[in-house]
């Protein structure tokens, strides 16, 4: 397991009987400290805790969400229970070993050796998938048919990787084969199967809803115990996807989200005073723009589930 980068300032709580191993953008890991918890959980797991931090432009915001990691926590749960692929999930109740403390927002997992490659499902065009298409006619070097504009359909999904960067660093776009030198020729044909099963099945359901799933992004490792690649991290979430209102859906411009839209356009107004090209630090949301955020993941997991966020 690997130190929380340098700089990186963390308000991961402390739980009796778990160590703090790491801790990411959003998600705080754990893993068992005390005797009684590994004869309960056992030894090759994980506590995977989502706080309610935010990013935008390769900054953790100082300001946060409330209950966004329960939203997060409670919306991979769910979607974990409609795809048929292998996950990491052992257990997400206090009965099953998460403490009290987090309960809600936390998972027992099994312990896997991530892939380095973030796997990315698109099945329209937009972000930085449409700036290498304006500058090159592809994307992930995959030649795409001309006159496409923003949020453009693709005829079928494309897999796009990138390579996974440090905490503040930018991902980058690579291609299938540098995915295949990466990791190898099997693999990297696996992946790409089980990204698009994964964007394919959940495209579906969320059209049946109201919603359009433009492009999402996975996370797979290697399961020692069982010699499997099983799904890891989280699985569909407004942090994770690009979510479109189908009802306002208008090929040709830029599509509101149910993400942090609210946050990255006040980041980049006036009123924020910020310029995102400088090494300042982003300054703290107005509360009306943590409220608003805070309803549009409450509003996309209630939508996508069907059920009330409580």
């Amino acid at each position: 397991m690997t130190e929380t980068p340098r700089g990186f300032n963390t308000t991961a709580p402390d739980l009796p009987g778990w160590k703090h191993v790491y801790s990411g953008k959003v998600r705080d890991l754990y893993e068992p400290a005390d005797e009684s918890i590994l004869q309960r959980v056992g030894q090759d797991c994980v506590l995977v805790v989502a706080s309610d931090r935010i990013s935008a432009y390769d900054h953790v915001l100082s300001s946060e969400i409330p209950d966004k990691g329960r939203i997060l926590t409670q919306l991979s749960l769910w979607w974990f229970d409609q795809l048929d692929v292998e996950h990491h999930v052992l257990s997400s109740t206090v009965e099953g070993g998460v403490p009290p403390e987090v309960e809600g927002r936390a998972m027992i997992c099994k312990k896997l050796d991530m892939f380095p490659v973030e796997c990315i499902a698109r099945g329209y065009l937009t972000g930085s998938g449409l700036q290498e298409y304006r500058a090159s006619g592809t994307v992930c070097s995959i030649p795409l048919p001309e006159g496409l504009v923003d949020g453009s359909r693709l005829e079928r999904a494309i897999f796009t990787p990138s390579a996974k960067a440090e905490v503040g660093e930018h991902d980058e776009n690579i291609t299938y084969d540098a995915v295949a030198a990466i990791v190898g020729d099997d693999i990297a044909a696996r992946l790409s199967e089980l990204t698009l099963k994964i964007y394919t099945t959940a495209e579906r359901i969320t059209r049946e809803r109201g919603i359009i799933l433009a492009d999402t992004k996975v996370e797979f490792g290697y399961d020692a115990v069982s010699g499997s690649i099983a799904l890891g991290d989280e699985v569909l979430t407004p942090d994770s996807s690009r979510f479109w209102d189908a009802a306002t859906y208008k090929p040709g411009q830029a599509q509101p989200s149910f993400d942090k839209q609210y946050v990255r356009d006040w980041l980049t107004s006036a009123e924020s005073g910020w310029d995102k090209s400088s090494d300042a630090p982003p300054p703290a949301l107005p509360a009306e723009v943590v409220e608003r955020t805070r309803s549009r993941y409450i509003e996309a997991y209630e939508k996508i589930t069907g059920k009330t966020f409580a």
